[in-house]
């Protein structure tokens, strides 16, 4: 394999793994024997060692990772500790207006409200830290109860479910027409 390839190779393996990568591995890779490969990432090491990278190789006993420059650790920890925004589309925020108002709730309960699957609403959800895992229902199967967070009150701006605005008959079939106006588009589908 050409070198400059084998350098691409090497640094998308790197990049991509995000942990230390065996140099026999690489150099099964890119068709090379051990001392080329070391070779070639010696020389990848020298040229992320320029001031302007943010990048560089750091080699261990018989691997290589790639891993960012601690002297830009800093900046680094300002970003990690920006708050995560995410997005509530139409579809999560009718999933977690349901187990808000009817928490704790099962899977199913929130299905039948929907009349669509909710998994993926609901995995969601739990990533963003609106909603946790309460318990379990006693019944057959022992299935999860959810009801929302800490986070979800911060993010919403309520003290405690209580304070959360009630839901009139005109909203709760306003959500049954948008329910199944999303089941006849994934039966079309």
């Amino acid at each position: 394999m050409e070198r400059t390839k084998a350098k691409a190779v090497l640094e998308a393996i790197l990049f991509t793994m995000g942990d230390s990568v065996g140099i026999d591995s690489l150099a099964s890779v890119i068709e090379e024997d051990k001392k080329t490969t070391r070779e070639i990432l010696e020389e990848m090491m020298q040229n992320y060692s320029a001031e302007d990278k943010g990048i560089g190789l750091t080699m261990l006993e018989d691997a290589v990772q790639m891993c960012t420059k601690g002297e830009l650790y800093e900046y680094l920890i300002k970003i990690a500790k920006a708050p995560k925004k995410f997005v509530l589309t139409d579809t999560l925020l009718e999933t977690l207006s349901i187990i808000a108002y009817k928490q704790p709730v099962t899977r199913l309960e929130i299905e039948r409200v929907r009349g669509v699957s909710c998994d993926h609403a609901v995995n969601k959800l739990l990533e963003y830290d609106l909603i946790t895992e309460v318990g379990r229902l006693d019944a057959p199967g022992r299935p999860l109860l959810f009801g929302t967070t800490e986070q979800f009150l911060r993010s919403f701006g309520v003290k405690s479910i209580e304070d959360l605005p009630e839901l009139n008959a005109v909203q709760i079939e306003e959500f049954k027409q948008q329910a199944e106006s999303e089941v006849q588009l994934q039966l079309d589908i």
